[in-house]
């Protein structure tokens, strides 16, 4: 395999609904595909039903899985989080930005990647509240394991 053109869909990670990889590395960039809170088993992090059938969502702990798969992919690449250079989100609702940003902290500062956060109508789920897409740099020669 070409490592300089790999794409994967990673096995023990949410199937994309789509026809398209986890990630697409093109030479040293990693183009990681949107990634939401959901998990392998098709049930989402940060979704609380009870038993009336009222959801509960949680932005907070939505986007600390986001953040935590798209690391999860990016090792499946050769790299992790401190590689990523640039994140895009899309919130459902921008009453969750503090909820979002406060998380988002706890894994980047100031040095991190660029960042654009915009509000869309809605997500692929109605249990979703939070998307991110990112891009990274992880330079083929320097892969783990190589």
């Amino acid at each position: 395999m070409d490592m300089a053109k790999d794409s994967q869909v990673i096995s023990g990670k949410a199937k994309p609904r789509g026809t398209f990889p986890h990630y697409k590395r093109a030479g040293d960039f990693v183009f990681i595909s949107g990634t939401s809170s959901r998990r392998s088993d098709n049930s989402f992090a940060g979704v609380d039903v009870d038993e009336m059938g009222t959801t509960n969502l949680d932005i907070s702990a939505q986007t600390r899985t986001v953040i935590d798969n798209i690391g999860d992919i990016l090792k499946a690449a050769g790299g992790s989080l401190s590689d990523v250079v640039e994140i895009s989100t899309y919130l459902v609702n921008m009453n969750d930005f503090g909820g979002y940003n406060r998380v988002y902290s706890e894994f980047f500062d100031e040095t991190g990647p660029s960042r654009t956060t915009v509000a869309v109508h809605q997500l692929p789920h109605p249990h979703l509240l939070i998307e991110i897409k990112a891009v990274a740099y992880c330079p083929v020669n320097n892969k783990s394991g190589e």
